[in-house]
């Protein structure tokens, strides 16, 4: 047992099935190195699976089979947590810093996780304009700054799967000018995991084009 790691939720077994051992072996593996690494603040150990990773298995339901992109993919949330909840989804992590990436490849590498790929790049960087299904992000920027970051990776028909904190409805309303320029239509907000884990995730899910 770590020091200070939050005891595994019960949801844990629910919601990464067969793959808990690996979510296992990411969780301990970010709880020794994450702060040291500053992937994770100093006070997040005491509820790393709640808060953190949890959170991100939440979403794994909503991809699709495909190419999907994780913006901002920085500790592996949520990205290496669907990358072993869905090895029947191809990822691509996007990360910018450096010693963020080298987590991620060795991540990737001891988990064996053959349908995660790396790129390091920022976003509007990264030479991925038009080709993935589905795009991801989480804690990166404000709905009106990241659509215009995240929209243009979609092919037409796309989906954007962004998890939001709870002020997300004021995000939306706040990316109306970028919600038109991009063509995103269809947006939802949805809230997952209500009565399976303490903190509920909100993702915003809409079309691209």
């Amino acid at each position: 047992m770590i020091d200070g790691l939050e005891s595994e939720p019960a949801a844990a077994a629910e919601l990464f099935g067969e793959h808990l051992a690996k979510g296992r072996q990411f969780t301990e593996a970010l709880a020794r190195h994450g702060e040291e690494l500053g992937l994770i603040g100093p006070l997040e150990l005491p509820r790393l699976w709640t808060r953190h990773v949890l959170n991100s298995a939440l979403v794994a339901p909503l991809l699709r089979p495909g190419r999907v992109g994780d913006v901002g993919s920085g500790a592996g949330l949520p990205g290496l947590v669907l990358g072993i909840m869905r090895p029947d989804v191809s990822f691509v992590l996007i990360e910018p810093m450096e010693r963020r990436v080298a987590w991620l490849e060795s991540q990737a590498a001891e988990l064996e996780l053959s349908n995660v790929e790396v790129v390091r790049a920022r976003a509007e960087e990264a030479k991925l304009k038009g080709v993935l299904d589905q795009v991801t992000a989480r804690a990166v920027s404000a709905l009106r700054t990241l659509i215009p970051i995240t929209a243009p990776l979609l092919r037409p028909g796309g989906e954007l799967v962004l998890m939001k904190g709870a002020g997300v409805d004021g995000e939306v309303g706040a990316a109306e000018k970028a919600i038109r320029k991009y063509k995103v239509h269809d947006p939802e907000v949805l809230i997952l995991g209500e009565g399976v884990v303490s903190e509920v995730t909100r993702v915003f899910r809409a079309t691209v084009g």
